[in-house]
């Protein structure tokens, strides 16, 4: 996978947080962590509000989709970005993928109200850049960007 290059000038302030696949039971607890510090930051509320759309569809897509993954969010004078890396088992289909509606989500995850098909396309629209690279048997990355 030809991968993104992380920006790491500049950097404030740095986060980390590993999710689990599958695991359902801390589902968002990675989003509320880094909805919280941006908080004790001063983030503007409508900013808040998208960083925390952002990395909790983000995180939802890595207990769902993948084979675990990692959030770090480097936190920017002018910016937060966030990375989103997983372990397999990639997309197919990048395009279709990110049409309204479309998922690949099993039966249990529907059934816990999660697979609408949302994740991908809500990503891009709270961020102001976003890009995703995915290779089937590798896993996907994506980069969003949101700027205060």
């Amino acid at each position: 996978m030809n991968k993104y290059e992380k920006n790491e000038s500049n950097i404030a302030m740095r986060l980390n947080y590993r999710v689990e696949k599958d695991d359902f039971s801390r589902a968002g607890e990675a989003s509320s962590k880094i909805k919280k510090v941006l908080r004790q930051l001063g983030i503007d509320a409508n900013i808040l509000r998208r960083l925390a759309i952002a990395t909790y569809e983000a995180e939802i897509n890595l207990v769902i989709h993948s084979d675990g993954g990692g959030i770090e969010v480097f936190i920017k004078p002018d910016c937060v970005e966030l990375y989103v890396e997983d372990c397999g088992p990639g997309i197919e289909n990048v395009e279709l993928a990110m049409t309204q509606g479309y998922s690949t989500a099993d039966t249990a995850a529907r059934e816990m109200g999660f697979g609408a098909g949302m994740g991908l396309p809500n990503m891009e629209k709270v961020s102001d850049d976003f890009i995703i690279e995915s290779q089937v048997g590798e896993g996907t990355n994506i980069k969003m960007v949101i700027y205060y």
